[in-house]
């Protein structure tokens, strides 16, 4: 058995010392590698866009042949949030494939840069989000689907030449949706499917 006295402190005092240095910068390391996720988890800039711009969005440029998915939603629909996460993995599994998607909320313009944001950082979400604004969202609306009463969510998927291939109103299943996508990239998806369950909407008072 070894006993700390006087004699044996020196010795042991830049092992202790060298255990220090270890520890502060493990802590340094963590703390910086805890910076850098956050920085890289980063909630995307929502931008606002208006009818004008929605027309934009929609019109397909035919020269282009990627598939467009594009899901309305909102932070006060719950089932809206409740299959946000599906989307946030189908971002993922299909944009390196050739997908292109954007979420648009109905969200009041106040949440622009406070509750979506914070949503969509807390989905760890990074595809392009905009946010209607327009007094009056009806002209919005029949722009997308003259069928479409306003119910949320609604995810509509358009082919390469901007012919609507899929679409559902109410909460997607996720089968269904990543069928069709995996046929409008492979260009096989010429007619529109209709979802199974696009008959169950959810109401949405504020339209």
């Amino acid at each position: 058995m070894t006993l700390f006295s006087k004699h044996t402190l020196p010795k042991i005092a830049p092992s202790l010392l060298a255990g220090i240095s270890l520890i502060a910068l493990s802590f340094a390391v963590t703390a910086q590698s805890k910076l850098n996720g956050a920085a890289n988890s980063a909630s995307p800039t929502v931008q606002s866009i208006n009818l004008e711009g929605l027309k934009t969005l929609l019109n397909r440029d035919k020269s282009d042949p990627k598939p467009l998915l594009v899901n309305f939603w909102a932070t006060w629909c719950d089932p809206c949030r409740e299959e946000f996460p599906d989307l946030v993995k189908i971002d993922k599994d299909y944009r390196g494939k050739g997908l292109e998607f954007v979420a648009i909320s109905l969200d009041d313009v106040t949440e622009l840069k406070t509750g979506v944001p914070e949503f969509l950082q807390l989905m760890r979400a990074t595809m392009p989000v905009y946010l209607l604004d327009e007094n009056d969202p009806g002209p919005a609306i029949t722009l997308v689907d003259p069928k479409w009463s306003g119910a949320l969510p609604a995810t509509i998927l358009y082919d390469h030449k901007g012919i609507i291939v899929y679409k559902h109103f109410g909460r997607f299943r996720d089968a269904e949706l990543r069928a069709a996508i995996e046929k409008a990239l492979t260009n096989k998806g010429e007619k529109t499917v209709q979802s199974s369950a696009a008959s169950r909407l959810f109401s949405v008072s504020s339209f």
